[in-house]
């Protein structure tokens, strides 16, 4: 595949003009998928997929498209061909780009990552297992993601990484499951096992009557599906350079005024551990890590290439949108095993949905909690609870009120497949906080 692309790379170069400059980005998997419910497989296909895009520049002008690829050479060269007129015919047209960026320096490389995701048959062999006799629904998908990036200045970039992503439920009734996910580059059956047998001693409480609490300040524990939800709207206006010097960061408190959050508070852009590529689409190399959060103080900006050039700095290779994609919480010094006894009395949140800004320069984040939710007792789950909306800023949830973080962290992949497998993934532990809000 990498010899693939490398041949339609040097072929659409060699179509170019002495001034005109070309960017290339080469995005493709080979997935198999298992959609399963009633723990039984109701589908399963492999898809091939492979696109290319290309930004066709001429001094400050340029312009952009894609085609989706067949494997057949004549086919896709020709497709490229007719792309490259479009845009040709296009740029004459559009206005030069102030904030226009690419790298001119070359800096080629490979990294080609280990397969050990398991064959399909194996890994459904385990998930029908876990299933036994209870309603298990989920969809299973698995296998390698590619990325290349190419321009005319000889400049290649080459990357493989070999994943799977079970998002599943253990589902009870109406609107009653206990959601779930196991994930990661080589399957754990340790670890998957202990998902199931938590999962269904959730889902036998799940059974009994659902209490409803008053409004007010509980004690909670967010799994880290939860943490990672919470934390990841940050990606929104909260990292990027750009935000940061318009003053439109939800990160504002941090940047203008020092505040902080707890010092065990560690968050990173690790692209190094992530399923992401380690280039953006411009041809800048990402570093192995971006610390955003260092001990709870506001750390490096994310900066893409048109940052970099508006504010004349250097990108360290952030995504257009300046959101990290390898999200890397650092763990904490509290034993998984021991959550429920020093929550003690209080709210068990598995997963929260319906997150948004209820008020951005405070960083106040509102969202409800979905599926398993419990109300604990002394240490024991006694009973599931009715939905809830908390409204909660990050300063006190993840600040003063954060007791602490679990010294265990999951990894979580974004289950998300329109067009193509999500690259986004988590390395996050789960987090034990009081006084934290519900209002309704």
């Amino acid at each position: 595949m990498q010899n693939y692309f490398d041949d339609l790379a040097t072929f659409l170069t060699s179509k170019l003009s002495a001034d005109e400059f070309a960017t290339i980005n080469f995005s493709a998997e080979d997935s198999d998928f298992i959609r399963l419910n009633h723990s039984l497989v109701r589908q399963a296909g492999h898809v091939a997929n492979r696109s290319m895009s290309f930004d066709l520049i001429q001094g400050a002008r340029h312009a952009g498209g894609g085609v989706t690829l067949t494997g057949q050479g004549d086919e896709d060269r020709g497709r490229l061909v007719a792309l490259l007129d479009d845009l040709r015919a296009q740029l004459p047209v559009l206005p030069e780009d102030p904030h226009l960026l690419y790298a001119t320096e070359v800096s080629s490389t490979e990294q080609h990552g280990t397969d050990e995701v398991p064959a399909p048959a194996d890994a459904l062999s385990s998930i029908l297992a876990g299933g036994e006799g209870r309603d298990l629904v989920g969809i299973y998908a698995a296998g390698g993601i590619h990325r290349g990036f190419a321009n005319s200045s000889g400049q290649r970039n080459w990357y493989s990484s070999y994943s799977f992503n079970f998002d599943w439920s253990f589902y009870l009734q109406a609107d009653k499951a206990v959601k779930n996910a196991h994930a990661g580059f080589a399957w754990d059956q340790d670890a998957f096992c202990r998902k199931v047998e938590n999962a269904c001693t959730q889902l036998e409480v799940l059974g009994r009557e659902a209490k409803t609490i008053d409004p007010g300040r509980y004690r909670v524990y967010l799994a880290p599906s939860a943490v990672y939800d919470f934390l990841g709207i940050l990606g929104w206006g909260g990292y990027g350079l750009k935000d940061r010097r318009t003053k439109q960061t939800v990160l504002l408190k941090m940047a203008e005024e020092d505040s902080r959050l707890h010092p065990g508070v560690t968050i990173r852009e690790n692209t190094a551990e992530g399923v992401a590529p380690n280039f953006e689409g411009k041809g800048f190399l990402k570093p192995h890590s971006v610390t955003l959060i260092d001990g709870g103080v506001l750390g490096e900006p994310l900066t893409n290439p048109r940052s970099a050039k508006e504010y004349d700095v250097p990108t360290n290779g952030a995504n257009g949108w300046e959101a990290p994609e390898s999200l890397d919480v650092a763990a904490g010094e509290i034993p998984e095993a021991e959550v429920l006894e020093r929550l003690d009395t209080g709210v068990y949140i598995n997963n929260v949905w319906y997150l948004n800004f209820s008020d951005r320069p405070a960083c106040r984040i509102t969202g409800m909690t979905r599926f398993a939710c419990f109300w604990v007792e002394g240490g024991r789950i006694v009973a599931p609870l009715n939905v809830m909306r908390f409204d909660e800023t990050l300063y006190r949830a993840f600040g003063e009120n954060l007791i602490g973080l679990t010294s265990e962290r999951e990894m979580i992949l974004d289950p998300e497949t329109y067009e193509e497998r999500a690259t986004a993934s988590g390395r996050i532990p789960g987090a034990l906080i009081e006084d934290f809000n519900f209002n309704l």
